[in-house]
Order: structure tokens, then C-alpha cells, then sequence
């Protein structure tokens, strides 16, 4: 792009140049997708320039200017219209009447001929620049790296200057084409990015490689070896539960307080705080709610008895692509098909393993039927009868939950009887127990979903009725059997609930507030176990796979990778 340009164009933050030349696709996810994720060397960063992004001094017009002003104007903001771009500058000073932009670096001077890598210096050299163009003379500019308290000074060469401009036209043009750039290949770049966990390289280039038919059915033979997990492995902060009718939740500085009749009788700290979920008539501060939206926390209202009443939340993800793009799939029957099936081959293939894993005296055939079903539901047609293979498998399934139950202390019979699955309302302790954890299991993905970009109430296979979360209940299919189903058989075997942990009223029997707190407690255990991702090898929470799969979803949406592959155990 030449200087003598005289349209206007949209003004790219320089920093945004500067992750362009870094990594393109890291441009996109914050500019385009307005993605971020903030990591330890983003906090560091932002400390080191605590001072100077506090605006201090004033700064004269170009023609006031000379030799005998001394000028230090912190955080000033500069833009050009004919450049299209905008920058706010660290520090401003003065040598000789020429201004110089310093920008401030967290780490060390690198041991460069240049003296600092090229997305810095193309970083000042735009701010030098803006300069220009609002009539200030500028040759040259300097980094401030504070880990060695090094200042480096980057003179503004044509070679430079050439190369600044020639990125910010390519970052334009990328950023108005709507295709997300190809991850960087086993870059050592990688694993310090704070959006490492979003834009996953790693995976999506190891999905890219291989077909869908692989994707959906087999795990790749290369993804232990070739896949870093640079995602975190969990979540290291938790979800808070308040059940206590007539309970409210305030604030106090970095802590929320749970109180009862205004006695404090719990605290939770907002760095140790992932969800806030309230159960039936728990109020809850407007300053609560504000810190908590702040600092992308969702609150969970739920009914006494466990269903997602609201959520919470701050405003909607800015990333309005992904939304875009779900809307456009949405209406694509093929597409629709498509992820349905996953969906569904998915959860079958899962409900199998449960058995296959824990079911004593099974009957012949079962197992087989299962993976009979799985085949089916991979080639359906229509989704129609995909819902027909899906009950059938279902039936198949339900009618042998009850043999993974051990037998009671006489060595008789289960603790707990179980003949078939039903909903509303839940007619024996074993379905008031699914159901719960089914409800924690909707709130969980529709947190994660809302978290990524998603619209959660618009879905791919259960379609859009009364207002239910029909995208979570999709991307949750494959983990009924693995979360919610586990956490049921487990308690149930382990003999953490009896039956005085129920209530039957009218033929309805439901979890009494004792017993809900220790399914709480047993779900919260599951979602933080380890398990090994079956495509990728490396370990991780449930409660993290949560989210790797929604943005693998996104991947798919966005057209990355040729399929979206469920999650499925061995």
C-alpha cells in the first residue's frame, strides 16, 4: 500500500500488525474473532506496562515543536485515516525536535543483528508512521525490553518501512477474506501463545491430515507421538453450588460471601471461582453479578430441583463469525446430517463401552446389536432415522443399566432397582438420579458452549423447541454415558446414596437436599478426572475435553477440518 492513498480504510490497531507478522493466524483470532485468553506472560506484560498505559503529559502540535521542548506523554492514542491504522504509544519523547515512540517489552533484548525480532520492530515502525502523517518528524524509534532493562533503537529504513506497510495491506486483505489462516506447523511459537487453547494447532493439523471417515471411527496411530498438548490439562478453579433456601451471595472485595439470615457461612474466592450456580430461591448482589460478568463467570440459576431455569452471563462472545457460520450449517440439511451422526455414533459407541466395561452376566447378543446400531447411525440418511436407530439403541442400553450394579450387602439384588428409562417426573430414585445429573451435564456444556461463541439454543441434531439449549444437548450426547452415567453407577456401587437420600411424592421421587449435595460432589469428582483424549493422546479433565470438543466443533463450522470427531473411549 503506497502512503499517497487517500481512501479511507479501517484503522488496524499496530499491536495487531505486530501479531501479524508473529503468527497471521493469532492476527485473526483477536482482530477478526475478537478472541483472548489471558496467560503468564500476559499478565507479566501487563504489569511491566502498568505505568506507562496511565495517560501522563501533554503532547504539543506537530508545529510547536523544537529543539528546546522536553516531552515524556505517556499513552498517547494516534491514528490515520490514509494509513488505516491506530496506535496508542507507550512513551513519547523528544530528541533534537523529532519525536521518538518507545514501546515497552516484558522480556530480554534478543542477541540479534537487528537487535529486536521483526514483529517489534514493524510494531514501532508504524507508530513512527502515524507520526508522520499527523506531521510530527520521525526517524527513529526504541523498545524498552524490562527483563534486561535494555533499550534497543529501531532506525526507520525504507527496507523497514516497506516491509511495515507491506504487512499491513496483507493484514487487511487477510482479515477482509473471512478464512482463517493454517496453525503454524510443531512451531516453537506455540506453547507460550495465550490463545493456544483456542486456535489448537496441533489438533486441527492433525485432523486436517487425515480423513473424516478416520475421524469419526478410529484414532490416529500418529496422534501420541506428533500431538503436544498445549491446552491446560484442568481447570484449576471450581464451581460453587448455594442450595440453602433463602441463602444470598455478596460480595466482599476478592471474595463472594454465602450467606444465611446475613451470616456469613461460606466464602468462595473469585481466582478459585469457574461457576456460580444458585438452586431455587437464592438471591444473589447486583455487585456480585457484575464482578462475576467482568471476569466471565456465568451464573447458573437453577430450580429447586435441579433444571436450568437462566444463565447469567456477560455480554454474547464477540466473535459473530462462528455465530454466522452456525446459522449458515443450521439450514444445511447435508451439514446437519452430517454432525447428527457423530452425535449419535458417538454416544452409542460410549453407551457400549459402559456396558461392555461394567455389566456382569450380559446377555449375548447385546453388544453386538450396540455396534450394530453405531454402524447404522453412521450411515443414516436422514436424521429421522437417526432418532429411530438412537431409541432403539437406547432401549437396548437402559434395559441393561441395572447389571452394572452390584448386588446389595444380602447378595441378592442391586441396592437400587432399575428397569427402564423415564423422564418427567422421574417414577424411582435410579431416573431421579440420571436426570439430576443430566441437568448438570446441560448447564456445563451450555456454559462451555456460551464461552466459546456459540449459540447454544440453536442445534444440529435435537432442533429448536421451547426454548431448550438444543446445541448442548447435541455436543452432550457422547457424555451421558461417560459423566452423567459413570457418576450414577458409581455412587450407586459405592454405596454413597440410600434410599432415605430420595423422596417420593405423588408417584415422583426426587433427591432430597443431603442427597443432591453428595451427587454434586460425585459429578464435580468426574468432570476433574484425567482422561487420555482418544485422537490426541495427552491427558486432560473431563470438564477441559468439554471445551476442546466445542471448539473442534467450531473448527468443523468454520471448515477446517473435514468432520467433527466425538469423543469416544476405548
Amino acid at each position: 500500500m503506497s502512503l499517497s492513498q487517500t481512501n479511507t480504510l479501517e484503522q488496524i490497531p499496530a499491536r495487531m500488525v505486530n501479531e501479524f507478522a508473529y503468527c497471521p493466524r493469532l492476527f485473526y483470532l483477536e482482530h477478526v474473532q475478537q478472541e483472548w485468553a489471558h496467560s503468564a506472560d500476559t499478565l507479566e506484560g501487563r504489569f511491566v506496562h502498568r505505568r506507562v498505559d496511565r495517560e501522563e503529559g501533554g503532547m504539543p502540535a506537530a508545529e510547536s515543536l523544537n529543539n528546546q521542548i522536553k516531552l515524556h506523554s505517556r499513552s498517547v492514542l494516534i491514528g490515520s485515516d490514509k494509513l488505516g491504522a491506530v496506535a496508542r504509544i507507550d512513551l513519547i519523547e523528544v530528541d533534537d525536535g523529532r519525536v521518538v515512540p518507545v514501546d515497552y517489552k516484558r522480556g530480554a533484548a534478543p542477541d540479534l543483528p537487528e537487535g529486536a525480532w521483526e514483529p517489534e520492530r514493524v510494531q514501532v515502525c508504524l507508530q513512527g508512521l502515524l507520526l508522520r502523517e499527523n506531521g510530527y518528524e520521525c526517524d527513529y524509534g526504541a523498545l524498552y525490553f524490562a527483563a534486561s532493562q535494555t533499550r534497543v533503537t529501531v532506525e526507520f529504513t525504507d527496507e523497514l518501512i516497506a516491509r511495515t506497510l507491506e504487512l499491513l495491506d496483507e493484514a487487511r486483505r487477510v482479515a477482509a477474506g473471512g478464512v482463517i489462516p493454517p496453525p503454524l506447523t510443531c512451531s516453537p511459537k506455540c506453547p507460550r501463545c495465550s490463545l493456544v487453547g483456542i486456535c489448537l494447532p496441533d489438533e486441527v493439523n492433525l485432523l486436517r491430515a487425515t480423513s473424516g471417515r478416520e475421524q469419526l471411527t478410529q484414532i490416529s496411530p500418529r496422534a501420541t507421538s506428533e500431538t503436544r498438548r498445549l491446552v491446560a490439562a484442568r481447570d484449576d478453579r471450581l464451581a460453587v453450588y448455594v442450595q440453602g433456601q433463602g441463602m444470598s451471595v455478596g460480595l466482599k472485595g476478592e471474595t463472594l460471601e454465602i450467606r444465611d439470615k446475613g451470616k456469613v457461612v461460606d466464602e468462595a474466592r473469585l481466582l478459585d471461582t469457574a461457576q456460580l450456580n444458585l438452586f431455587g430461591n437464592v438471591q444473589v448482589s447486583a455487585q456480585a453479578v457484575r464482578e462475576l460478568a467482568a471476569r466471565d463467570i456465568a451464573v447458573i440459576h437453577l430450580s429447586y430441583g435441579g433444571w436450568l431455569a437462566a444463565v447469567t452471563t456477560p455480554p454474547p462472545h464477540k466473535n459473530i463469525e462462528l455465530r454466522r457460520r452456525q446459522f449458515q450449517t443450521a439450514d444445511d440439511v447435508a451439514a446437519c446430517l452430517r454432525l447428527a451422526r457423530a452425535f449419535t455414533a458417538g454416544k452409542i459407541r460410549n453407551c457400549r463401552t459402559m456396558l461392555r466395561r461394567n455389566a456382569r452376566d450380559l446377555p449375548e447378543g447385546v453388544l453386538h446389536r450396540l455396534a450394530e446400531s453405531r454402524r447404522r447411525a453412521e450411515r443414516a440418511r436422514m436424521i429421522e432415522q437417526l432418532l429411530g436407530i438412537e431409541g432403539t439403541a437406547a432401549r437396548e442400553y437402559f434395559g441393561n443399566l441395572a447389571r452394572m450394579f452390584k448386588p446389595s450387602e444380602d447378595g441378592v439384588a442391586p441396592a437400587f432397582e432399575f428397569t427402564e428409562r423415564n423422564r418427567r417426573p422421574p417414577r424411582d430414585p435410579v431416573n431421579a438420579l440420571l436426570s439430576f445429573l443430566y441437568s448438570m451435564l446441560t448447564k456445563d456444556m451450555l456454559v462451555t458452549l456460551v464461552g466459546v461463541g456459540f449459540d447454544p439454543y440453536l442445534g444440529f441434531y435435537h432442533q429448536p423447541k421451547y426454548g431448550r439449549p438444543a446445541l448442548a444437548l447435541d455436543l452432550m450426547e457422547e457424555f451421558r454415558p461417560l459423566v452423567a452415567d459413570s457418576v450414577a453407577v458409581g455412587m450407586i456401587n459405592n454405596g454413597e446414596l440410600r434410599r432415605s437420600d430420595f423422596i417420593e411424592r405423588a408417584g415422583a421421587v426426587a433427591l432430597t437436599d443431603s442427597g443432591r449435595r453428595r451427587v454434586i460432589e460425585a459429578y464435580e469428582r468426574r468432570m476433574d478426572t484425567m482422561v487420555t483424549h482418544p485422537k490426541f493422546g495427552y491427558q486432560i479433565s473431563y470438564r477441559r475435553v468439554f471445551e476442546v470438543q466445542a471448539r473442534l466443533l467450531g473448527r468443523f463450522l468454520m471448515g477446517e477440518i473435514a468432520a467433527y470427531p466425538p469423543f469416544c473411549t476405548r
